[in-house]
């Protein structure tokens, strides 16, 4: 049994929300103002019938959209959509009675996104390699993506026929593609160990599609090139799986941003460094110490600042920020101070920085929820939000980068 909606307003995670007699419907791939026949289980609503589109809907860029769960948002007109993602920082911020100005969001074009985890499988057909179904375990197997670079949608068979190999029957698997200057980068996860044999076959494939690394879960199976990645005027060997923006023009605008706020600081602090993602840039014009939990980020960064030359001293530090935060008195060195966490956040760490004496601030995030914690808390420590850039760096998703610049005299 369907029934009749009219979507009201587009919910923080893509989908529209329509008002029911028994509460809250969360229907995908609606549009605010649409009037349509939806099937409902519980708080979810399947679209059965369209029956009055809004006017700013529009033919999607993908001929899987709507079936493969890896887009939510293709159908929505560019401005209404880039508005709608804006606001998604201005409402999590405004929530916690933040005072800050907002600029307008940095757009993603299509065919950026250089890395993606397709879910793959092998069947009686061949390899099947894909995205799930929105909301399901189902893999759609796919022939295009126009959110990703052309170097790895390009490579889909060749990547097949590696799956192919690597067989593991229908249980599906996860394979991470990355774009690097080298050469395609693939981690494999969620799938037993090659023996001997198989590593072999696996070899020969590499070889011969010309792939830059092949990994099992971390464990480096064959490569014929070290994957490359530029940090400025840094190259960096990337470990395998190890944390990459998603997209080379969301990273070039968060770097300008952060570097033009540190500008002057004598001795820079970068915390959840990363590879030095950050840190090589800031180096161009003062010294920093980059401090990261990941040891295999941590071994990459340290390699590349022994061979590098022409920038500012910069020193590497392990140290997990979740259990052991820098403490206040720990920050006195430092007048710049650049912070990454994940997406939960850095709420200890926030809190220490908060009682330093740190001048200058720059808050990165791609959860608006937690930034407006860790801001609220800042803020509450005598910081000033100067500016808040929000960074659409995950294409027609729900998730949005931003970057938060802070004060302190």
């Amino acid at each position: 049994m369907s029934t009749r909606v009219t979507i009201e307003r587009m919910g923080a995670g893509g989908d529209g929300i329509a008002s029911t007699s028994a509460g809250h419907a969360y229907v995908p791939f609606s549009l605010p103002g649409e009037v349509a026949n939806v099937a409902l289980d519980h708080s979810r609503g399947t679209l059965m019938a369209l029956l009055e589109p809004s006017p700013e809907r529009i033919a999607p860029a993908c001929r899987h959209f709507e079936e493969c769960g890896g887009c939510a948002l293709q159908h929505w007109q560019e401005d209404a959509y880039r508005n709608w993602k804006r606001s998604l920082v201005q409402e999590a911020l405004a929530g916690r009675g933040l005072k800050f100005s907002l600029d307008t969001l940095v757009p993603c074009a299509p065919q950026t996104r250089r890395r993606a985890v397709f879910a793959v499988r092998t069947s009686d057909h061949g390899a099947v390699l894909g995205f799930n179904r929105h909301s399901s375990h189902d893999l759609i197997d796919i022939s295009e993506c126009p959110v990703t670079v052309t170097d790895i949608v390009s490579r889909l068979d060749d990547l097949r026929d590696l799956v192919a190999v690597i067989g593991g029957g229908m249980k599906p698997f996860r394979l991470t593609v990355t774009a690097t200057a080298s050469g395609l980068d693939i981690m494999v996860s969620g799938c037993a160990a090659p023996d001997a044999a198989k590593r072999q076959a696996l070899t020969a494939v590499v070889l011969k599609k010309g792939f830059a690394r092949l990994s099992f879960e971390g464990e480096i199976i064959v490569e014929p090139r070290k994957p490359i990645i530029h940090f400025g005027k840094v190259p960096v060997f990337l470990p395998a799986g190890g944390f990459l923006q998603a997209t080379v023009d969301a990273e070039l605008a968060m770097c300008a941003l952060v570097t033009g706020h540190l500008a002057k600081a004598k001795k820079t602090l970068d915390l959840f460094s990363g590879s030095g993602t950050f840190a090589f840039r800031i180096a161009e014009k003062s010294a920093v110490h980059a401090v990261e939990g990941d040891q295999a980020a941590v071994t990459a960064l340290d390699r590349s600042v022994r061979h590098v030359q022409g920038l500012k001293p910069v020193t590497v530090e392990r140290r997990d920020l979740f259990r052991r935060p820098f403490l206040a008195r720990e920050l006195a060195p430092f007048t710049g101070l650049v912070f990454d966490p994940p997406r939960a956040g850095a709420e200890a760490q926030a809190t220490e920085i908060a009682k330093s004496a740190v001048q200058k601030v720059a808050a990165v995030s791609c959860n608006a929820v937690t930034l407006a914690r860790d801001l609220s808390i800042l803020v509450k420590g005598g910081y000033k939000i100067d500016r808040v850039v929000p960074i659409d760096q995950f294409l027609w998703s729900s998730h949005v980068e931003a970057v938060a610049l802070l004060s302190k005299k």
